[in-house]
């Protein structure tokens, strides 16, 4: 069926997909391994000229209420978050979550 191939050739070929900066590749494996106890997040852009996934902010002791103040009201963010958990038998982590912010009202080509 060589029609179905050639569809899902024009298909990925409209797909554009950004790379990450270097720096800030560095920047989130220096985060994963953070020994800070405090809240703390990245917030990371498409830089849509160069098609590259930009840090935008760091955060530290920051609380989900706030990083919600600060992010865009009509542009999408990806945003690392790092938080203290206390388990039920007390041992405490610092778990990663990626979240991906798309308020509505965003332009359709700066949905990510």
């Amino acid at each position: 069926t060589p029609k179905i191939h050639e569809d899902h050739l024009k298909m990925s070929s409209s797909l554009v997909v950004c790379e990450v900066d270097e720096s800030l590749k560095e920047k989130l494996r220096k985060f994963r391994f953070r020994k800070e106890t405090n809240n703390a997040a990245i917030l990371m852009k498409i830089d849509m000229e160069k098609q590259l996934v930009v840090l935008e902010e760091e955060y530290e002791d920051i609380s989900l209420d706030d990083l919600k103040e600060e992010l865009p009201e009509r542009q999408p963010r990806f945003i690392v978050y790092s938080y203290k958990y206390i388990h039920a038998d007390g041992r405490v982590s610092y778990p990663l979550c990626f979240i991906f912010s798309s308020p509505m009202g965003c332009k359709p080509e700066q949905q990510m």
